[in-house]
């Protein structure tokens, strides 16, 4: 007759997980004796020496039981299912694994490669924290509920920040979120925004995606991020393009 502490080593397991063992109805807890300690049968340091074997093997211990009764067709089995349970498993932890490793990769785990090149392009002309986190924002959704147009609209953007001019109006833009609604210089940026606009359509025979309106008004209403400034500014290009 053994020791808790001596069935344990004997196993090579702790008295934890013997105890583990116990309450979850793998392993008969004996009767304690008449000194107060519960003494344990070789029968038992085999049965341990089994459990331990079959957990380490990623049998989960709801299933270890059924397992130390089963004959070999039902052991076979029940092996094979948890066999394929863990491959599965297996590649669902890889494949978080990847989406950990993208994490590194900042914005290029939520967006598609074209717009994370974008988002760099803007970070590296300067525009700021606010600004190229509401484009990122703004694309997230795109590409959820419009992918087709979403990828449209990254090509032309890609295309359209080599541009100098389109460069210094992001660029303005960005500032003017800071400026007083009532700056004249909201007038010229509107009127800098429509003219690069209207060339760019009719020249070099590029034709700018169109986006739905819809869309337009869902991811405004979505980002929230805004400034009186900005809202001149729209107001400005209202008035224009109704004019």
């Amino acid at each position: 007759m053994i020791t808790i502490g001596q069935l344990a080593r004997y196993a090579g397991v702790t008295i934890k997980a013997v105890r583990v063992y116990h309450e979850r109805g793998l392993l008969t807890e004996p009767a304690r004796d008449s000194s107060g300690y519960r003494r344990y049968r070789a029968e038992d340091a085999i049965d341990l020496v089994k459990i331990r074997t079959l957990a380490r093997a990623g049998v989960p211990l709801a299933r270890v039981k059924e397992l130390l009764t089963a004959n070999s067709d039902e052991f076979a089995a029940a092996i094979a299912e948890i066999d394929r349970t863990l491959a599965e498993r297996a590649e669902e932890i890889c494949r978080t694994r990847e989406q950990i490793a993208e994490l590194s990769s900042g914005d290029r785990l939520f967006v598609s490669t074209e717009v994370a090149e974008y988002l760099d392009r803007l970070r590296q002309l300067g525009m700021s924290d606010r600004a190229v986190r509401m484009e990122r924002d703004i694309w997230i959704l795109m590409r959820s509920v419009a992918p087709e147009q979403a990828s449209a609209w990254a090509t032309d953007k890609l295309d359209a920040i080599d541009d100098p001019r389109f460069q210094a109006i992001y660029l303005d833009y960005d500032a003017a979120f800071d400026w007083s609604p009532d700056d004249p210089r909201l007038v010229d940026l509107a009127d800098r925004t429509r003219r690069w606009l209207t060339g760019r359509r009719t020249g070099s025979g590029r034709t700018t995606p169109t986006l739905d309106r819809k869309l337009i008004r869902l991811v405004n209403e979505s980002v929230g991020i805004t400034s009186p400034a900005w809202e001149r500014l729209a107001q400005i290009a209202q008035k224009a393009t109704i004019g």
